[in-house]
């Protein structure tokens, strides 16, 4: 599986939460709802702040 896993902090209400690089559905954050990140067919676009990379590969 290539792809990276990432810390994503949500600028709505600094929530932060581990996002993989090639989501392949919509993510929202756990706490707000407001969307981190939308597939694009390939890597995801990421909305906000990217923390960390916590494991690539």
């Amino acid at each position: 599986m290539a792809g990276s896993y990432y810390r994503v902090r949500c600028s709505d209400c600094e929530n932060e939460q581990i996002v993989f690089g090639k989501a392949a559905s919509e993510v929202a954050c756990a706490v707000c709802g407001t969307t981190l990140a939308v597939p694009t067919g390939g890597k995801a676009e990421i909305a906000h702040e990217i923390v960390e990379t916590v494991e690539a590969r």
